[in-house]
């Protein structure tokens, strides 16, 4: 690739995943069809068998990872329509455990993990700063005496420091598990289909609810995911995980890149680490309120304070979807225009992400907007206003548009 063309990329890469790749060259913007960037950075145990299926390489929070395969749009439906695997072994996972393992995670979460009373019962959480901003987002795992904490491949370094220094003060332990990677397969044959090749524990996955995993020896399967659609997030050691992935493709399952999966998730509605949310955004202004238990009320867990005070000033902002049913594709930090809030005032809020989703086949989005936003905005693009709508997210489960 021409340097000068290397420099001029514009990439939205974020921990759990991406929203746009293009290139620009003077006033042209064009999609850009990435081979050979290699050895950018770290590899998981599957980086042969993308290079197999002839997926097109990019770094991705200093991983080499699959952006698509060939097609991002065949892969994004094959997942609402069939089964499709994402390689998301650059993510880490986290054991706590030690007699004080509970008390820990009720001060450093905002979600509280004493609701989780069932063995194999998950909780998606905020882990918050002093001020109330998000240091990232993760799913918390109840199990046998010990928790399993799922964090983003970016933020790791960040998160492990924050971790480890807030345990500390607790009878407890960290231990990052390396050595494990993992798979997601997801949409609506994707059960059925891990079953067909691991037949042996059948049993188990059946037995699993939504947002509930249970282990297996070494290995643990999840019945969570981030598109939208059913399926499981299988934790393998790394050195079966070949074996494991070349037993999906030859049951039908097809591998997805990060592409798809940020399409996937958009619909879904799901927040992204870094774009809808950051160590400066309150969950309370992206839409993850639902997220913090308030009760009991004498849990003081870290951000507290900053968000009760914000709560007593009046929360100013929120998250909402956006669709756009004419033209034209909405992308992150277009500016969103709102008329009405005040006699003759116009405000503005900020897209966080945007795309075009190949499901509904219109652009769709997720914007931070004055907290008194109607059901009406105007989106800025290329100078001019186009009249946009706001709906209540998600814009797509389990294949089908849920909005009005």
């Amino acid at each position: 690739m021409p340097t000068r063309l290397f420099l001029a990329l514009t990439i939205n890469l974020r921990d759990a995943n991406l929203t746009l790749f293009r290139y620009t060259c003077g006033p042209f913007l064009a999609p850009l069809a990435f081979t050979d960037i290699k050895n950018m950075g770290k590899q998981t145990p599957l980086y042969q068998q993308h290079l197999d299926a002839n997926g097109k390489i990019v770094d991705f929070g200093g991983w080499d990872m699959p952006i698509h395969y060939g097609s991002q749009l065949q892969e994004h439906n094959v997942v609402r329509e069939d089964a499709g695997m994402f390689d998301v072994s650059h993510m880490t996972i986290v054991d706590i455990e030690g007699p004080e393992a509970l008390a820990y995670l009720q001060k450093l979460l905002a979600n509280d993990v004493a609701k989780l009373t069932v063995i194999g019962k998950a909780l998606y959480t905020g882990m918050l700063n002093e001020e109330g901003g998000v240091i990232d987002d993760l799913i918390v795992y109840k199990m046998d005496g010990w928790y399993r904490t799922v964090v983003n491949c970016g933020t790791r370094e960040k998160d492990l420091a924050w971790m480890t220094k807030k345990i500390e003060s607790f009878d407890a332990t960290l231990t990052e598990r390396s050595e494990l990677a993992m798979v997601a397969v997801q949409g609506p044959n994707a059960i059925a289909k891990v079953k067909q090749v691991r037949a042996e524990q059948a049993d188990l996955i059946d037995s699993l609810n939504i947002f509930q995993g249970l282990p297996d020896g070494e290995w643990f399967y999840a019945r969570t995911g981030y598109t939208g659609e059913d399926g499981l997030e299988v934790i393998v050691p790394a050195d079966e995980v070949v074996g494991f992935w070349q037993a999906l493709l030859a049951a039908g399952v097809a591998p997805a890149g990060l592409g798809a999966r940020d399409t996937l998730r958009l619909e879904a509605g799901m927040n992204l680490y870094g774009n809808e949310m950051d160590d400066s955004v309150s969950p309370l202004d992206a839409g993850m309120g639902w997220t913090i238990a308030w009760e009991p009320s004498d849990r003081d867990f870290i951000g507290r304070t900053a968000l009760e005070a914000q709560k007593a000033d009046g929360i100013k902002t929120k998250l909402v979807g956006i669709v756009l049913e004419t033209r034209g594709v909405m992308r992150s930090h277009q500016k969103v225009v709102i008329e009405g809030l005040g006699e003759g005032v116009s405000c503005e809020g900020e897209i966080t992400s945007g795309t075009f989703s190949p499901t509904l086949q219109h652009s769709i989005a997720m914007a931070r907007v004055p907290y008194d936003t109607g059901s009406e905005c105007n989106i800025e693009m290329r100078g001019k206003l186009i009249p946009a709508r706001i709906v209540k997210m998600p814009f797509v489960r389990n294949g089908k548009k849920i909005f009005e």
